[in-house]
């Protein structure tokens, strides 16, 4: 029986499947680029939209932050997964699984399930107490659907605390060429630490030698400009340019836009999230033979990325911690 042409056929057919999900599996975590980083307890958050980012950023895909955020929401889901019940896994699917079980020790033994009329006869039975138990299940059910309340309409606690302190809507604050806009923003303070013209100088400044220092391959400055973590980033993507013979040149970046998403503490740790858009020379070539293989190396392109900065409190330089897409 194990022998037979089907299964063999099946087998080499389950093992393709498995085989193209490993490889699809691999492909996807090799991916480079994107957007990555940690931001804190806001990492799997989307940055509050700005006049330079209008849209949502994309969100972080690789992070040594933990998502506590899908954690949390999946133990409910899998709890209530557990306790829900329902036909086929209380009472009555014991007695389905009972009956097959029977019917199945009866067939190896010789006796079968009893022929056609025999298997007509199960199922009709079957068909029988699974609908009585339906309909005491569906009895009951209605009876405790109805909540008692104590007296009263439900409040929206949520609601009345919006009207008593309604959310500010502050101007975002623009550097570069951006000008200036307004747009609604969290009810909390955007801007918990304050950021002004100075730091927005300094991230200005910090996306110039950011992007130079890639372009460089210049791990020294990259190790100072950046946490660990993106340093790791970048230094595996320089390795993967490396290794396939190409090396990626990015100049002339200039600032377009930019403003302040949010800025906020955790503990000693401070974070400020800004939109950019730049302009830069922005191409990959071939390492022996300098030919373009990716890009211009004569006409710049325009980017847009959400990048966020860190630092410790009372300390005045930044680092940068994530880059988003926008």
């Amino acid at each position: 029986m194990f022998a037979s042409r089907g299964f063999r056929f099946f087998s080499l057919f389950a093992c393709l499947v498995m085989a193209f999900s490993m490889v699809s599996v691999d492909t996807a975590e090799a991916r480079k680029g994107g957007s990555f980083g940690s931001r804190g307890g806001r990492t799997f958050q989307a940055p509050a939209a700005t006049q330079t980012a209008p849209t949502p950023a994309a969100p972080i895909q690789r992070s040594m932050t933990p998502n506590t955020q899908q954690q949390n929401a999946a133990a409910p889901a899998a709890q209530a997964a557990q306790q829900r019940g329902g036909f086929m896994k209380g009472f009555g699917g014991s007695l389905l699984r009972g009956l097959a079980l029977g019917g199945l020790i009866g067939l190896l033994l010789g006796g079968g399930f009893g022929g056609i009329g025999g298997i007509f006869a199960m199922l009709v039975q079957v068909a029988l107490i699974g609908g009585v138990i339906w309909l005491a299940m569906r009895f009951f059910r209605g009876r405790s659907a109805q909540p008692a309340t104590a007296g009263g309409p439900n409040v929206d606690m949520n609601a009345a605390q919006r009207q008593a302190n309604p959310a500010t809507e502050d101007l975002l604050r623009n550097f570069g060429r951006g000008g200036s806009g307004g747009a609604p923003r969290r009810p909390a303070d955007p801007n918990e630490l304050g950021i002004g013209m100075e730091d927005l100088q300094k991230f200005e400044s910090m996306l110039t030698r950011v992007q130079a220092a890639f372009s460089n391959e210049n791990y020294s400055a990259l190790r100072v400009l950046t946490t660990p973590e993106i340093m790791g980033y970048l230094s595996e993507e320089l390795a993967t340019n490396a290794t396939n013979g190409v090396k990626n040149h990015v100049t002339d970046v200039t600032l377009l836009q930019g403003d302040l998403s949010e800025s906020w503490r955790e503990g000693d740790t401070e974070y400020a999230t800004v939109a950019m858009r730049y302009s830069a020379i922005d191409y990959t070539a071939d390492r022996t033979t300098g030919a373009v293989v990716e890009g211009d190396a004569n006409e710049p392109s325009e980017s847009t990325e959400i990048w966020t900065f860190v630092r410790k409190r009372g300390e005045t330089d930044w680092l940068l911690s994530a880059i988003q897409e926008a």
